[in-house]
């Protein structure tokens, strides 16, 4: 007959143990959403702000460009589904991007983002996008991605900002959140920002941003 003891501490190891993994489990699942807020709330070197509710249109515009690029890995045709675009600061615009599976079998991708000037980052606000969500796209489908965005009427104030006529937003697509990051991706975001992914990422192999 078994010791109740004994029982009693298998048990208890059984319960940290299953907990210790089920933390595991976890943190590599929340690493991505947690890397984008982390990029999406400082708005440091280029990366956009997290946005909220648009203040409203104000007399002075502003010209936003459109870029997409494809890390070579991707078997995907990324592009943006509309040349530049003049809005006034304040006011809420949008936008949309394709992207097509070329691939014969399914395929995830990954996207980050950044903005240029990197002065601007802080005053380009995301209400809503894609990047850092993954989509899986089947053989040969095309989805188009919107994006809702503002620019904030101070940057016409800052002294560093206020001659910018015209900002770019990027994207870039990933197989991985890791490719991006053997790409550079992820550095453009600054030093402390890639401190901080360390932090939150498990480990350094994973496999799903600034």
């Amino acid at each position: 007959m078994q010791d109740p003891q004994l029982s009693r501490r298998n048990r208890r190891l059984g319960l940290i143990f299953g907990g210790v993994a089920a933390s595991m489990v976890g943190l590599a699942f929340a690493s991505v959403p947690l890397y984008a807020i982390f990029c999406a709330v400082t708005g440091y070197n280029g990366t956009p702000m997290i946005g909220g509710v648009a203040p409203g249109a104000t007399d002075k515009r502003i010209t936003v460009r459109f870029n997409a690029n494809t890390n070579p890995g991707l078997p995907w045709d990324f592009a943006a589904g509309q040349g530049p675009s003049q809005l006034a600061l304040g006011e809420e615009g949008m936008a949309f991007y394709t992207a097509r599976n070329r691939a014969e079998t399914p395929v995830t991708g990954i996207a980050t983002y950044n903005v240029t000037p990197e002065v601007a980052g802080p005053y380009f606000h995301k209400v809503a996008c894609f990047c850092f969500d993954e989509q899986t796209l089947a053989p040969g489908q095309q989805v188009e991605m919107p994006i809702a965005y503002w620019v904030d009427p101070k940057i016409a104030e800052d002294p560093n900002t206020r001659g910018i006529n015209t900002i770019t937003i990027s994207y870039t697509y990933f197989r991985t959140l890791a490719d991006a990051e053997r790409a550079g991706a992820l550095a453009k975001a600054g030093e402390h920002v890639g401190k901080r992914t360390e932090l939150i990422r498990p480990g350094t192999q994973h496999t799903a941003t600034p």
